[in-house]
């Protein structure tokens, strides 16, 4: 499987959970049981050294995909956050999951990115 095809069914699986849209510790505790049931491969609050700790550092088919969960978020602050995150050399893709409506370019600093939305689960 190529990691498109298994990075689209990481997207298709978060879309899916019902997680805390207010309380964000709470979702990602949420999303952090939900990721194990499912056995996807992942480490939690992921040290990437000076450009911070990714909530989330999922193993996609040999694809590092560093994800974001906040519940709310000033865009231009998650953005910057997640360039420091696209400079690390253990990040290969971004994906913010987020109750802030906002976008995100195709990439960053030469690295997929894209946002899922926190209450798509509860549609």
């Amino acid at each position: 499987m190529s990691h498109t095809y298994q990075i689209g069914q990481l997207i298709d699986f978060l879309q899916r959970q019902r997680l805390d849209a207010v309380r964000e510790k709470r979702a990602q505790a949420q999303l952090s049981d939900a990721l194990t049931a499912e056995g996807w491969s992942f480490k939690r609050e992921y040290p990437l050294g000076e450009q911070g700790v990714v909530d989330f550092l999922v193993e996609v088919g040999g694809c590092r995909v560093a994800l974001e969960l906040k519940a709310k978020a000033q865009r231009m602050r998650i953005y910057r956050q997640l360039e420091r995150y696209a400079e690390h050399p253990d990040v290969d893709c971004l994906l913010l999951l987020t109750g802030t409506a906002m976008a995100l370019p195709a990439t960053i600093h030469g690295k997929p990115a894209g946002v899922i939305s926190l209450g798509g689960g509860w549609l």
